[in-house]
């Protein structure tokens, strides 16, 4: 691998703060890395290679070497250990798990693979069910927001005559009583 697909390949991991990618590169392969608890899972497929099967393979891979570590380290160890390794291929026993994975997922067409991949399609769709009733809960919940609010125009605008009704009654009964004697004062001068 020359020196620019090893930067191509290596700059969205700075840069991007997504958790999976997949890389093309110019020989028909496709990089797949995944991103997990500063850890960064990678391998490399054919471009006829399922995308999600080979994300698959990446969170099987990382679940069983995160599991690895909290066994070798315990669960507020790893990450020190992790850490602090300072010589290449320190966890190169791992090694093992991985080719037994790998062949698991050797081909994309057996009937374990088609599982999980039909596993992983029916969990998306369960996800995305409870998304779109919660999205309807929602417009449901917006909808009788939306009800409540005309009634309170409806019920201001009562109010509001209501108001104008009782400030024209205080009118009259502060200011009645002395316009009818006034009036009743006029009309008895006006007669004699």
């Amino acid at each position: 691998m020359d020196t620019t697909t090893t930067l191509s390949l290596f700059l969205p991991l700075q840069t991007s703060a997504s958790a999976k990618l997949s890389i093309d590169t110019t020989n028909n392969l496709i990089f797949h890395y995944l991103v997990r608890d500063t850890l960064v899972h990678l391998t490399l497929t054919e471009r006829s290679y399922p995308k999600r099967l080979a994300f698959l393979y990446l969170d099987e891979i990382a679940d069983a070497f995160l599991e690895s570590l909290v066994n070798d380290h315990g669960e507020s160890g790893w990450r020190t250990a992790l850490a602090t390794t300072a010589r290449p291929y320190a966890f190169i026993k791992f090694d093992l798990i991985i080719q037994r994975r790998r062949k698991d997922f050797v081909d994309p067409t057996s009937r374990q693979n088609t599982t999980k991949l039909n596993e992983d399609l029916a969990d998306i769709q369960s996800i995305m069910r409870k998304n779109i009733n919660e999205v309807l809960d929602r417009g449901e919940k917006l909808e009788n927001v939306g009800n409540i609010s005309s009634n309170l125009v409806k019920e201001s605008k009562k109010f509001k005559w209501g108001a104008k009704k009782l400030t024209w009654q205080a009118m009259v009964n502060q200011y009645g009583p002395v316009v009818a004697a006034g009036g009743f004062v006029g009309f008895v001068l006006f007669m004699k």
